[in-house]
């Protein structure tokens, strides 16, 4: 095992970071701690300077080899928030930095790049993943001979983050029972396990995952990293492909217990944290807290931590957000109806099949001259989940229904491009 990790390596990083980063709130939170029965405080690393933990690693890592990278420049590849955090270093530090990006990162995490690094950046945009852009970028940095800065698979970068857990460590007011990590590619939870492993040894760690890149959980089940092949690239700041070998190492000997957390369940989370508390998150930023229910019944009465790592959220994606939350409830659904061609046909399944509370959200229909029916593509909102099977009875009844589709995601992403 790698044992290069040290509580001292995050001591001195804490130093390097002094009046860089923000040390940011941890806060006790009265609506998940009453629904929860537990006390629950939010690490709000929402409000780093750059809106997200990765300023800590970037800039120690960087700061640690910066005459050299003076003379050759440096290059990661990142889904955004490392991106942010190695342009802040680059400008603060006065190193030429070249960022590579996916093509599909959200505009708002590119343009906050440029404005972080200024003139000492140059975003460059290539690959549909984060590992496939990375791939490149490594590449490309051996054969200019640039430092190449990993966004979660280095020794500098991991003892940067840590110190994120030195800081929760001073704030709680009583020794946590448990603390919930999202878990990405591994950097942000190997720091906090080097400081609570020798700090606070009592203390649950729970790395959290998103359901559609659970890549660490993938190599701990396996014993050894595994690379995925098909990812859900939604929680883009936590949807990697492979983590990497040191923080596998440390999950692997420390981590209590991972578990994983439906997109949809993230997406309800983002939108409780905003109307409810006024919190902008991003997917990986709301990935612990949209956790916590899963272990719901091993909390009460007990002292929680939890991390919102990332506030960076484009607010052109809310649609998509709320989308996949009311999927994930149950209250949004897709049908493939057959609409008898005749006069009327709209009329009936308004008055027959629709329920009192339903409304319907999407319509397409093109009649066909030559056909007794003609398909149509509807999708209908409940304000129950109850609700739902009734309305399939009476689709049935009436002979509207041809097919669901929630359960055929590829086959209604073509509907509804």
């Amino acid at each position: 095992m790698n044992l290069s990790l040290s509580l001292s390596g995050v001591i001195s990083a804490a130093k390097t970071l002094h009046g860089i980063a923000v040390k940011t709130p941890f806060q006790f939170n009265p609506r998940l701690s009453k629904n929860l029965a537990c006390n629950v405080y939010v690490k709000r690393e929402d409000l780093q300077i750059v809106r997200s933990f990765k300023i800590r690693g970037a800039y120690n890592k960087i700061s640690s080899i910066a005459d050299k990278a003076r003379k050759t420049g440096v290059i990661c590849a990142s889904a955004g928030n490392h991106a942010q955090g190695f342009a802040f270093a680059c400008n603060s530090l006065k190193i030429y930095g070249i960022v590579y990006m996916p093509i599909t990162t959200p505009k708002q995490k590119i343009a906050q790049v440029k404005v972080f690094g200024d003139k000492y950046i140059t975003v460059k945009l290539i690959g549909d993943f984060y590992d496939d852009c990375q791939s490149i970028a490594i590449e490309i940095a051996k054969n200019s001979d640039k430092i190449y800065i990993h966004a979660f698979d280095d020794l500098k970068v991991i003892e940067g983050q840590g110190t994120s857990a030195l800081e929760i460590i001073d704030q709680a007011k009583k020794k946590l029972d448990y603390l919930f990590v999202p878990i990405g590619g591994g950097g942000l939870v190997s720091g906090v396990l080097t400081v609570f492993k020798e700090l606070s040894p009592n203390t649950k760690i729970i790395g959290l995952e998103p359901s559609g890149a659970p890549s660490m959980s993938k190599s701990l089940n396996d014993g050894l990293v595994q690379e995925l092949i098909h990812i859900d690239k939604f929680v883009d700041g936590a949807a990697v492909k492979k983590v990497g070998n040191l923080p596998f190492e440390y999950c692997k000997n420390f981590l209590d217990d991972i578990i994983q957390v439906p997109e949809g369940k993230i997406c309800q989370t983002i939108l409780d944290l905003y109307n409810k508390e006024g919190i902008v998150s991003e997917p990986a930023g709301a990935l612990s807290i949209a956790g916590l229910e899963i272990y719901k019944g091993d909390l009460k009465n007990k002292e929680i931590g939890v991390f919102i790592c990332g506030g960076n959220n484009d607010i052109f994606r809310t649609p998509e957000i709320k989308e996949r939350a009311l999927l994930y409830a149950k209250l949004k659904h897709y049908f493939i109806i057959k609409f008898p061609q005749r006069s009327g046909a709209l009329k009936d399944f308004l008055n027959n099949v629709l329920g009192p509370n339903d409304d319907i959200t999407f319509f397409e229909y093109s009649k066909k001259n030559s056909r007794n029916n003609a398909p149509a593509v509807i999708g209908i909102e409940l304000k129950n989940k109850d609700d739902f099977n009734p309305l399939l009875e009476r689709m049935k009844k009436h002979n509207f229904y041809g097919e669901y589709l929630n359960n055929k995601p590829d086959l209604l992403q073509i509907w509804l491009k």
